[in-house]
């Protein structure tokens, strides 16, 4: 069965090349810059598109007509989508705001990285690819693992040697090849194209192919929905790594708003810790695009990117929303963890934790202002951290 895509093309937003979206491509042929899905929505109304959602299934996949997969066969699927917002009312540490989370952590493997990998393994299924690898700090190596094992696809992960070893484990567990790299996701990704030059495998890596971004870009469809229009959040803090959630969301957004269904942004807000900031020092430098962070270091492994590929796209999507950025030390995402399981009941990684921490630096500088409604985005579950190895981890 056809699922109604409107996919059209693959734009690059630096130069404004297209390319055929029915061939296997990774960045654009033109300059090399990240590629994005164009949909077709001139023959869909909007309202009455999303007035039906509440007839589909609760997972991600029931905005198949802004995913870019044609054939229902090739949908490769563990239940993606549909987390819970919960309601974390008024913090002690940031008075007048009205705090609200997404929690990505319930999702399957653990994070939001299942959005992305599921429909760019499923694009990689229909467009006959057969070996996939990706660098990763972990999370996104396990869900790429998990879907090429849905899909009977073979998968090969590059992980920084200092990854926490429950991730290797999970990686192991579904059939993926491991690679252990010393350095961090940089020193992966370069040793990972040195090593899969002329294999006949696929980049799967954050912006540098078309689709996972589209997996992505659902958070900010079901915030959308979850909360209507009427509650739609003044601003949403994220844990910036790789960045492709704040693109996805922008990207979201700017659907829906072409479609007449949004009329209102929420400013999206980056928030890195302070041992690896390069998209926050750019932010604040006004910079077009981020420069490598020396020396990083940080107890959250995901936010461990010394320099996220096609940057200029992840502080356009901030700055478009009139968002921003802001660091927290190691400290205060160790602290936020603690709040997030013992105040609200919330299992989020040190990564997950960091935009909770955000709360009063950014209520305090002013860009947050008290009755604003503001969503904190929880990445991934914090079950395969140990919080006493964390604090010593942090221990001089």
């Amino acid at each position: 069965m056809k699922t109604g895509s409107r996919l059209r093309a693959l734009e690059c937003r630096a130069c404004c090349t297209q390319a055929d979206s029915t061939r296997v491509t990774g960045t654009c042929p033109t300059c090399g810059h990240a590629l994005f899905a164009v949909y077709d929505t001139s023959r869909l109304d909007g309202s009455s598109w999303w007035s039906g959602l509440s007839d589909r299934p609760t997972t991600l996949w029931r905005y198949r007509e802004l995913l870019p997969v044609q054939e229902s066969a090739n949908i490769t699927t563990l239940g993606e989508g549909g987390t819970p917002i919960l309601d974390l009312g008024e913090v002690p540490n940031a008075p007048g705001l009205r705090v609200m989370a997404k929690d990505d952590g319930v999702i399957p493997t653990g994070s939001f990285k299942a959005r992305g990998m599921a429909v760019a393994v499923s694009r990689a299924r229909e467009l006959g690819l057969r070996e996939l690898f990706v660098p990763s700090a972990g999370n996104a190596g396990t869900a790429l693992a998990a879907y090429s094992a849905r899909a009977g696809l073979t998968a090969r992960v590059y992980l920084p040697e200092r990854t926490p070893e429950p991730m290797k484990r999970a990686v192991r567990s579904y059939g993926a090849e491991v690679v252990e790299v010393p350095g961090t996701i940089r020193e992966a990704g370069e040793t990972a194209r040195i090593r899969e030059k002329g294999r006949g495998s696929f980049d799967m890596s954050t912006l540098r192919e078309p689709y996972r971004v589209e997996g992505k870009k659902t958070m900010g469809f079901e915030i959308v929905e979850q909360t209507g229009t009427e509650g739609l959040p003044d601003a949403i803090l994220y844990p910036t790594g790789g960045g492709t959630g704040l693109v996805g969301m922008a990207k979201a957004f700017r659907e829906l708003r072409t479609l007449g269904l949004l009329d209102r942004i929420p400013r999206l807000y980056a928030v890195q810790p302070e041992g690896c900031a390069p998209v926050v020092r750019a932010l604040v430098d006004g910079a077009p695009k981020v420069t490598p962070w020396p020396n990083p270091r940080t107890i959250a492994p995901g936010l461990l990117v010394p320099a996220p590929f096609s940057s200029e796209r992840i502080l356009e999507a901030i700055r478009e929303t009139r968002g921003g950025g802001v660091t927290v030390s190691d400290r205060e995402i160790l602290q936020a963890m603690r709040d997030l399981a013992t105040r609200h009941g919330v299992s989020a990684s040190p990564e997950a934790a960091a935009p909770y921490a955000a709360l009063p630096k950014l209520l305090q500088n002013g860009a947050l202002r008290p009755g604003e409604r503001v969503l904190v985005y929880l990445t991934g579950t914090g079950l395969t951290f140990s919080l006493e190895d964390l604090e010593r981890s942090l221990s001089p």
